[in-house]
């Protein structure tokens, strides 16, 4: 999206005024490290070149104008009345008024807006667009209203819009990454902490590959997941001392305390545990170059969501075969919550243009699906791309 076409429509929208601010915010990918996050454990995602864009220009009341130039969707409330939509067709704008919400809980003082949006981001793919649409509203609110948010207190308020406002109980890692991803890096966070690191990632294509089987958070069984994970948690406290989350639980513990676990607990368990050690593996694997090492770590992590986790899905599963048959393929792995949505595929430099075209022949004849597939780079996190 170019900053002039975003404020063209915007003009078109809400008049030529004054002109309007420029945000966008990114959507990411996760290189490995799947439902870890909301165990305290480690993820390693990727800030990737799909964003959403806001064009915003303050208003003289409490009035917020959101219009989605590129679905032409509109929302107008007032900010001293936020209430959350139940209506299908205004649910989409949920997401910023849960941050503008909690903004004002918090005590910053918001001006009413006019905002023109417009996202890249694909909806129900695994991609994040849910976060990237709160990311680039707080950013707006701070831009607009001259706001001194710290990153990591931004990053929560988002999150908690998000598990509190819209109903997803989602950990905290989409909202970090597209706030403080990097250019040519994945980020390795700890997400008891909080605590990250920068991790280059300069040397490959990232080939993200959509299966077109949608997938939405809220109606899935994501929820359940999390249930499971804190029944284990529950029980193995009663063996191991200071157990809080997953995260505290080695493979060896889990090996010797496996049997006391119910068989459903006992799979979503191991994957945790193991998907742990597999992503701080694949981190030593990218600084000392060992993308053999790192294609067993991310063929390890997809059988284990499969398997254990169960959270594939057969579409996804046939995306992944084709690409760990094609040379060059690095590693390729289901990416994001499961239950459709995308794979990620780390492939050489100047071998991506073979795996596209595997996919784009094998997977309709097996699936009787088209897939989409999206050439990605890494890039910085939410920032303002053009000011007053």
């Amino acid at each position: 999206m170019k900053v002039e076409e975003l404020e063209k429509g915007f003009f078109g929208v809400f008049g030529r005024d004054g002109k309007p601010r420029i945000i966008r915010a990114p959507g990411r990918v996760n290189l490995i490290g799947e439902h870890t996050d909301y165990n305290d454990g480690f993820v390693l995602p990727i800030a990737i070149d799909r964003d959403i864009w806001m064009a915003a220009r303050a208003r003289s009341d409490d009035k917020v104008n959101l219009h989605d130039l590129r679905l032409n969707l509109f929302s107008s409330f007032s900010l001293s009345d936020i209430k959350r939509s139940e209506m299908e067709e205004e649910i989409w704008a949920n997401y910023p008024k849960g941050v503008m919400h909690f903004l004002q809980e918090e005590g910053y003082r918001l001006k009413g807006m006019d905002i023109a949006l417009y996202g890249d981001v694909p909806q129900e793919a695994g991609l994040s667009s849910s976060a990237a649409f709160e990311m680039v509203t707080a950013m707006t609110c701070q831009v607009i209203n001259e706001l001194d948010i710290d990153p990591i207190d931004m990053i929560k308020l988002c999150q908690r819009a998000e598990n509190e406002f819209v109903g997803v109980n989602c950990g905290i890692m989409d909202q970090f990454i597209s706030r403080l991803g990097r250019k040519d890096s994945a980020l390795l966070l700890d997400c008891r902490d909080l605590t990250y690191e920068h991790v280059p990632l300069d040397l490959f294509k990232i080939i993200i590959c959509d299966t077109r089987v949608k997938r939405g958070l809220v109606s899935s069984k994501y929820n359940t997941r999390r249930e499971e994970c804190n029944t284990a948690t529950k029980l193995l406290s009663q063996h191991y001392l200071g157990v809080k989350a997953l995260r505290d639980i080695s493979p060896p513990q889990f090996e010797e305390a496996k049997d006391n676990l119910p068989e459903i607990v006992r799979k979503r368990c191991k994957h945790v545990v193991y998907e742990n050690e597999r992503t701080l593996k694949a981190v030593e694997c990218l600084k000392k170059g060992d993308m053999e090492e790192l294609g067993k770590a991310m063929s390890e992590s997809h059988n284990s969501l499969r398997d254990d986790y169960e959270v594939s899905c057969p579409e996804l599963d046939v995306m992944v075969e084709i690409a760990s048959q094609v040379e060059g393929v690095i590693g390729a792995r289901m990416t994001g919550a499961g239950f459709g949505g995308c794979t990620i595929n780390l492939v050489e430099e100047n071998r991506f243009e073979e795996l596209i075209a595997a996919i784009e022949r094998e997977y309709p004849q097996r699936t009787k699906l088209e897939p989409k597939i999206y050439i990605c780079r890494a890039v910085n996190g939410a920032e303002e791309v053009r000011g007053k």
